[in-house]
Parts: C-alpha cells; sequence; structure tokens
C-alpha cells in the first residue's frame, strides 16, 4: 500500500535508482577516481590508501537518502 501523501520517492523507485547508482554509477566513480589519481601520480601507500577510503565513504553522502530503508518491506 502505497501512501500518495508522502513526499519523495517510493520505496519501488528508490529500489530502482539504488540498483542503478550500485551497477551503473558506483563503477564509473571507482574509474574515475583511481584514472585521477594515477593521473596525478601514485603517492605513497598509506596516502593511497587513505584517498581510497575518504573516497569510498563519500560517494555515497549525495544518495543516502535513496539507500535508507532500502532492506526493509513497504511497513516502513
Amino acid at each position: 500500500m502505497a501512501n500518495s501523501d508522502k513526499p519523495g520517492l517510493t520505496l519501488k523507485q528508490r529500489k530502482r535508482w539504488s540498483l542503478l547508482i550500485l551497477l551503473v554509477g558506483l563503477p564509473l566513480y571507482i574509474v574515475v577516481a583511481v584514472s585521477v589519481l594515477n593521473w596525478l601520480g601514485r603517492p605513497p601507500f598509506i596516502v593511497e590508501l587513505l584517498v581510497y577510503v575518504v573516497l569510498g565513504v563519500l560517494w555515497a553522502l549525495p544518495f543516502r537518502a535513496v539507500f535508507r530503508g532500502i532492506g526493509r518491506g513497504e511497513d516502513e
């Protein structure tokens, strides 16, 4: 049962967007991050690891609203 009074995306729409983001957007983001880091020159291992960890967290921040509640059912 969908509540049409609630603003924003429905659960079905969020599931579709999250799937698109994970299957298309994340691999593209990874390729761009690795390419830019290699283009700038390989930094020391610790710095490179720190950059990848930070970028790994930052990619998801704009999509928090899309991913929120995806694992739960309709009865949020």
